[in-house]
């Protein structure tokens, strides 16, 4: 599930602002199948850089996290990733992810008091039929 809604996109920008992005075809109407896989999209971004400090995904985003998922999507849901300001707050949202995968800026959450166990990765393998010693005796 997403961290914002589209609600929240219009809380913090405006309906207008999202309409110049999300009208694709000019109708009037959202494209929501495109602001929900924008959003979808951010959450994703952001979970890569909250996997390293925080179990996920997020029960409840904390207010910043709802914020960085805003600008990450209007920044995904941009043709060419539009204008310079919209870039710039995508670098902010970015900066501030890295921050808090670092442990330098906290969510205001409870981090978990061991660090978040990560599966061990195995090889099996069987023995080797064709070995030195039985090549030698052909």
């Amino acid at each position: 599930m997403p961290y914002a809604s589209q609600a929240d996109i219009i809380d913090r920008y405006g309906e207008d602002a999202l309409y110049a992005l999300a009208d694709r075809d000019r109708d009037g109407t959202l494209d929501e199948e495109a602001i929900g896989r924008a959003l979808d999209d951010a959450t994703a971004e952001i979970d890569g850089y909250l996997a390293a400090r925080y179990p996920l995904p997020l029960t409840v985003a904390p207010k910043i996290i709802v914020i960085l998922c805003v600008d990450i999507a209007l920044y995904r849901l941009s043709p060419d990733h539009g204008t310079e300001e919209r870039r710039k707050r995508y670098e902010d949202a970015v900066r501030m992810l890295k921050l808090i995968s670092e442990g330098k800026v906290s969510l205001g959450i409870k981090e978990p008091e061991a660090p978040i166990e990560r599966p061990e990765i195995g090889v099996a393998t069987r023995p080797q039929i064709f070995s030195p010693g039985v090549l030698d005796e052909y």
